[in-house]
């Protein structure tokens, strides 16, 4: 019997796609300190009177615009996932999300009851490193072995920005739109404030202090996401052959007024189309899983922005999802966790 559990942990999705549904998801997030970086009078007062009286109506309808029968494609999608990996693993195999359901509480309440469970290897499905998304889901998985008293022990797997076999399945993934013609390829990015990169330089001068600086040697990239994406970024078009003068990033999904990572996703692709590109690719390597930042937001916003601009023809590359490439990457790395 197999003493080793998987927990995968995603960011959430709301229960259903109507306003209320959307008020309680946005809350739980928004109010999470490493999400919007203030103090929580300020955090409160901002996600009170500015955003839940107003976004959540909007964001229900966006999500309605991608809603399947069985639900949010998130958590579908995330569910197939892990269905997938527990047939490549004899070990328990549990998915949850960071806001919303299934929670990362009761996932890890569940494995830590069933006989025998000494440890779990834990992987938050985010690429590369920041506290919105990394450092959040693995403070809520000790706070609960904490709170519980769970004995068991949790070993977390790093962001993978530039492994080798995630590189490898997500060139493969892409291969099919790849091989068809298109004019440039975008990779977009999820957005993230500047105060965020600059905070977490351990050096306090490296990040955003220079227009090289992730391509610079330096202590901050273990914790910079700029430099991550960049990494991925270069791995990805390396292994793909396509040459510097048809690819770009830009980042999406930007909220508030802090001065956030650029260009933006919209803006690059109004440019492009506006310069005489017709043909463009979108890929998304900061989500492994097909959600409303994707589906929504560049599957059927961007694409209408980006016709309207003169563009011809938007292709969104799907993200990982359960493509067979990365179950196995996952579940090698499940295998050999040490």
């Amino acid at each position: 019997m197999t003493n080793k559990a998987v927990l995968l942990a995603n960011l959430g999705s709301p229960d259903n796609p109507d306003t209320a549904s959307v008020r309680r998801y946005l809350n739980q997030f928004l109010m999470d300190h490493h999400v919007i970086q203030l103090p929580w009078l300020l955090r409160r007062m901002i996600v009170s009177l500015f955003v839940l009286p107003t976004r959540p109506k909007a964001s229900a309808q966006a999500y309605q615009s991608v809603w399947t029968d069985e639900g949010s494609p998130l958590v579908v999608l995330s569910d197939h996932l892990k269905n997938a990996l527990q047939a490549k693993l004899d070990m328990p195999v549990a998915m949850a999300m960071r806001y919303g359901k299934p929670s990362i509480e009761s996932e890890l309440l569940t494995l830590s009851q069933q006989p025998g469970i000494e440890e779990v290897v834990y992987i938050p499905l985010y690429p590369h490193f920041a506290d919105s998304t990394v450092t959040t889901s693995i403070e809520e998985a000790e706070r609960v072995i904490k709170k519980h008293q769970l004995n068991i022990i949790l070993n977390v797997v790093e962001p993978f920005y530039d492994q080798p076999d995630y590189i490898d399945a997500l060139v493969l993934s892409a291969k099919p739109y790849l091989e068809e013609e298109y004019d440039h390829i975008v990779f977009s990015y999820h957005g993230l404030p500047e105060s965020h990169i600059t905070k977490r330089d351990p050096t306090g001068q490296h990040c955003l202090q220079r227009p090289d600086c992730c391509q610079q040697t330096n202590e901050a990239h273990k914790t910079c996401y700029r430099h991550q994406i960049m990494r991925t970024t270069q791995c990805f078009v390396d292994q793909a052959g396509i040459p510097s003068d048809k690819y770009s990033i830009a980042f999406q999904s930007r909220l508030g007024r802090a001065k956030w990572l650029g260009p933006n996703t919209e803006d690059r692709l109004r440019e492009l189309a506006q310069s005489g590109v017709k043909n463009v690719l979108v890929i998304c390597p900061a989500f492994v899983t097909d959600c409303l930042e994707t589906l929504e937001e560049i599957a059927i916003r961007a694409d209408e922005m980006f016709k309207e601009a003169g563009g011809s023809e938007l292709n969104l590359i799907p993200c990982l999802n359960e493509h067979p490439a990365w179950v196995d990457t996952l579940a090698s790395w499940c295998q050999n966790y040490k």
